[in-house]
């Protein structure tokens, strides 16, 4: 009878250790799914952002500003266009 006692203590302390650890690995499993989906909020945030400045620097007065400062172009006339050089 002793050994069938103390083999019933061991077999719930055994599930109480296995009990204690699924409920651990279940918080922490819980901790990082919050992380993640908050780095996942955070992405769709940055993307949004970025979309939105990409479509603003893709303006037609953007691109025109671009290339007069930085590319040196103009508008061209129909004096260049008839005389074939540069006014």
């Amino acid at each position: 009878m002793a050994r069938l006692n103390l083999l019933l203590i061991l077999a719930v302390l055994a599930s109480g250790v296995v009990l204690v650890h699924s409920a651990y690995e279940s918080r922490r499993l819980f901790a990082e799914l919050d992380k993640a989906r908050a780095e996942g909020q955070r992405l769709a945030a940055d993307a949004e952002r970025l979309a939105a400045e990409r479509h603003a620097q893709a303006t037609n007065l953007r691109v025109e500003q671009v290339a007069r400062e930085r590319l040196g172009m103009r508008v061209i006339t129909p004096a260049v266009v008839a005389s074939g050089g540069t006014p």
